[in-house]
């Protein structure tokens, strides 16, 4: 760059000064810039952007891990505000809602993405730049006037009665029989699983105590069955750690999500019981609670939801039971 630079300006003098007055620029050039870096004026720019930019996101997401987020989210975060910021090349505080809209609009049609998935991108970058407001980052969220993506609501599947029979009969080791007693009996997250110790276990009460979102402790019940699965499980361990469930080889580790997610797609695949998964678990245990008359203030004190309504959207009411209501009242 600074040959260059030298260059031009010699171009520059030359109908000015002679052969010797030029080399003698061209010396003088060379030993004032020699301790200096040239950079070009838009990529200085550039860099600074981009680092401003940066700061800002970390800073976001540091305030989300202290309001509780787990690490998975902050990483789901991260990668969303990082892949807008890509695109659309901007300073944080220049981005209009304009460019926002172009991004969603672009991304959906690049990804062939559902509403649904635009929709969270959309409450991501919502999240983001209210904070930036709040925190006088910016003078306005450009995303407030993007509304809520309309979906098409979907009846979400439950496991029957004969789904869960067989996929106990498809476990054929004591680990994951309790792993899936549990699950199927608390309705618990998979997160709170995985994050389970043997100690947070209390078989005479037949309950135990989960760390939900936002590090806030609720107590679970199980049944009697599960409480058996669990004890005879744990007869087996032959090893030291304080987890509630481990891998089968050493040096037993604690399970992650990810094990756990993987362990049980396996078992549905056995079972030839489609999409199987831990969440399901949980939505089958609050539509069956809410089936056979529970409260659904008690439904949302048992999954740890600060919102009743987010507790709706997990309980879906059995159609058999809303057409033997309609008999019963209306016909």
């Amino acid at each position: 760059m600074k040959t260059k630079i030298i260059t031009n300006i010699q171009t520059d003098m030359k109908p000015f000064l002679d052969k010797n007055q030029l080399k003698k620029l061209e010396n003088t050039l060379k030993q004032n810039l020699e301790h200096f870096d040239v950079i070009k004026k838009d990529k200085i720019l550039t860099s600074i952007e981009s680092k401003k930019n940066q700061d800002l996101v970390l800073n976001f997401l540091s305030a989300k891990q202290v309001e509780g987020c787990s690490q998975r989210t902050v990483t789901y975060y991260r990668a969303t505000i990082i892949k807008m910021l890509d695109k659309i090349k901007k300073k944080i505080e220049h981005i209009t809602t304009d460019d926002l809209r172009t991004y969603l609009a672009n991304y959906k049609k690049e990804t062939n993405s559902s509403k649904i998935t635009i929709d969270n991108i959309r409450r991501v970058l919502s999240s983001f730049f209210s904070w930036l407001e709040d925190e006088d980052y910016i003078v306005k969220n450009p995303v407030r006037r993007i509304h809520k993506i309309k979906t098409r609501k979907t009846v979400k599947e439950v496991l029957t009665d004969e789904n869960f029979e067989i996929l106990r009969d498809t476990c054929t080791n004591i680990r994951d029989l309790a792993m899936v007693e549990l699950l199927n009996s608390t309705g618990i997250r998979v997160g709170e699983l995985v994050n389970l110790n043997i100690d947070d276990v209390f078989f005479n009460e037949r309950e135990c105590i989960v760390l939900g979102k936002g590090d806030s402790e609720r107590t679970v019940y199980f049944d009697a069955k599960t409480k058996i699965h669990l004890m005879n499980y744990l007869e087996t361990r032959k090893d030291k750690n304080p987890a509630l469930f481990v891998s089968f080889k050493k040096p037993y580790n604690r399970l992650g999500i990810n094990g756990v997610e993987r362990r049980i797609r396996e078992l549905g695949k056995q079972a030839n019981i489609k999409r199987v998964h831990p969440h399901k678990f949980r939505r089958t245990m609050a539509t069956n609670a809410i089936d056979k008359g529970m409260p659904i203030e008690q439904v949302q004190k048992l999954l740890g939801h600060v919102q009743i309504d987010t507790t709706m959207h997990y309980a879906m009411v059995n159609q058999n039971n809303v057409k033997n209501s309609h008999r019963k009242y209306l016909s």
